[in-house]
């Protein structure tokens, strides 16, 4: 049993108030205006099955863990969050509960590494078929549909190309076919994006990324619309038991309270970097939804609030050039993962996304990818035009 924060929903809509306070009320007991930490694995019962609170083991309810689902849950206006160990934990939760041997996935033509790995390595050894699509491509998505297929998997922006798939279009090919639409929205935050609101049926995340929000905890979530499927996914969580410890939970939670204010100014020196990427003669392409030019941007303009913190370019180069850039810059920290405070560069095609190498989801080897961090604008885009060579 999952015990509530609040005894009635909160009344309040504004995105950073419920980052701040939904599923945080005051401890009832000492005022503590924070969530403790419930470091604790059990919990004494009040006779055979007299559960305090509804909590009997932390594998399978923690009162620190249930208010950042709480927190989750009401950011992405759904009926139920769940809190895991890792953004794949989640993924592989989620699909394990709504796939079974002989069913069938449609995922992005260019999926994240981690997601393809599980889905062409543990899933299809498990029977489950799948089809990487241009999800871009509205024919082509329903050309792939089949009758056991029962779900669209979306990544938008994908990562790392940054691609943008019509989220309202994808549910209403879905659901005309008995499928699920989910939607990784880790690159976008709910802050830009939610899902939901939109006709997906679920939305997960890595907050590893921009969530917590610091690069200091590994931890994933999902949020359910309907609750029936997302008190399925919950026995599969507790079943399977890659949860999210209570001290993890925690550092997520203080990260949220700062994901509005955080996403504003990564947003805005994203679009700093982009604005000298684009006339720098060394670049020959930068990805970013943001640029008129991008096939997607009508559609992200549609459904994200802004373009978000993420950045990928080509260098004419080819590939030695990408990995000069990537070894040269400073404040651009060499390192896997994004969505920090700090600003990454990482090369996918020898990091992140090394696992698609052969694949048709091979992402070029000329490519960069930058999470761009918080730090002064006029300090990274300098940073960048010295490991530019200018």
């Amino acid at each position: 049993m999952r015990r509530r924060h609040y005894p009635e929903p909160m009344t309040y809509e504004g995105f950073e108030t419920l980052a701040i306070h939904a599923g945080q009320e005051a401890d009832a007991e000492t005022g503590a205006v924070v969530v403790p930490i419930y470091q604790t694995s059990t919990y004494r019962q009040d006779g055979v099955g007299g559960l305090r609170g509804g909590y009997e083991y932390s594998r399978t309810g923690n009162p620190t863990r249930a208010a950042l689902e709480e927190c989750v849950a009401a950011l992405e206006s759904g009926a139920r969050g769940l809190a895991f160990a890792s953004g794949m934990a989640a993924e592989d939760t989620l699909l394990r509960t709504i796939a079974k041997p002989g069913d069938h996935l449609i995922i992005p033509g260019d999926a994240y590494g981690g997601t393809f790995r599980l889905v062409s390595k543990v899933l299809q050894r498990w029977g489950v078929g799948w089809d990487a699509v241009d999800l871009s491509d509205l024919d082509a998505v329903r050309a792939a549909i089949r009758p056991e297929t029962v779900a669209v998997w979306v990544e938008t922006p994908t990562n790392p190309l940054l691609n943008i798939a019509d989220i309202g279009a994808l549910g209403e090919i879905a659901h005309a076919a008995g499928a699920l639409l989910i939607v990784d929205n880790t690159f976008a935050s709910p802050y830009l994006q939610r899902p939901i609101t939109l006709g997906a049926d679920a939305v997960v995340h890595s907050t590893t990324k921009y969530l917590g929000g610091h690069s200091d905890v590994v931890g994933g979530a999902l949020v359910t619309a309907d609750a029936e499927l997302g008190e399925r996914v919950a026995f599969h969580q507790n079943t399977m038991g890659a949860v999210a410890g209570p001290f993890d939970a925690w550092l997520t939670l203080r990260g949220i309270k700062t994901l509005g204010v955080r996403m504003d100014r990564h947003c805005a020196n994203a679009e700093r970097v982009v604005a000298e990427l684009v006339e720098h003669p060394a670049v020959a392409q930068v990805l970013y939804p943001g640029l008129s030019e991008h096939p997607g941007h009508k559609v992200a303009a549609a459904q994200m609030s802004a373009f978000g913190g993420m950045v990928s370019f080509r260098l004419r180069g080819g590939e030695e050039a990408a990995l000069r850039v990537c070894d040269r810059t400073e404040l651009f920290t060499l390192a896997e993962s994004l969505g920090g405070v700090e600003s990454l560069i990482e090369h996918p095609g020898r990091m992140t996304h090394a696992s698609t190498a052969g694949s048709p989801l091979e992402v070029p080897a000329d490519l960069v990818r930058i999470s761009v961090g918080i730090e002064s604008g006029d300090d990274l885009v300098a940073d960048l035009l010295t490991a530019l060579g200018e």
